[in-house]
């Protein structure tokens, strides 16, 4: 294997036995040295590839969502329900990892990602800077409520929820 394999193996390995270990650990309880064993390399592996254990699942995070902005270029809908509709979806599809991040305690990684969805330029009018901080704030209460319920629904049930709620 050349570097960057053997980088994206203990990557892997490193988030399927953390992901494994929140099922039944608090992540304040998992320590490097229990994880490495558990993924099955080194202590200098895990330390060339992360600064924490939290570092693991935000930049989980932040792979997953850099793969759903690519995929979501493709929208041809540009309207906010579409956009909702999509990134709903992708939290839908993502649900283990997301349902892990809650179970950790780490709810801010999904907020962050949300408020940066829907950037504030400083040249934003102030009417226009509220209202998408509004609907970025909105979007992520919805979210978080529904990842702290299981994500039962679908994300076009929520569009829909969220609409049949605005009238």
């Amino acid at each position: 294997m050349n570097n960057q394999e053997k980088n994206t193996y203990v990557r892997e390995h490193i988030l399927s036995a953390l992901l494994m270990m929140l099922e039944s650990t608090p992540i304040s309880d998992i320590v490097v040295s229990d994880l490495a064993q558990k993924a099955g390399v080194g202590r200098a592996s895990f330390y060339r590839n992360y600064a924490s254990i939290d570092d693991i699942l935000i930049q989980e995070e932040r792979r997953l969502f850099e793969a759903w902005k690519e995929s979501d270029k493709k929208r041809t809908d540009q309207s906010r329900d579409a956009f909702v509709e999509s990134l709903l979806n992708f939290y839908k599809s993502n649900q283990a990892f997301y349902l892990s991040l809650y179970r950790a305690g780490l709810s801010s990684i999904v907020q962050d990602t949300i408020l940066s969805s829907i950037p504030i330029e400083p040249a934003d009018p102030n009417p226009v800077a509220y209202v998408k901080s509004s609907v970025a704030y909105m979007i992520y209460g919805w979210v978080d409520e529904w990842i702290k319920r299981g994500m039962q629904e679908s994300g076009t049930e929520l569009v829909r929820m969220m609409n049949s709620a605005q009238r």
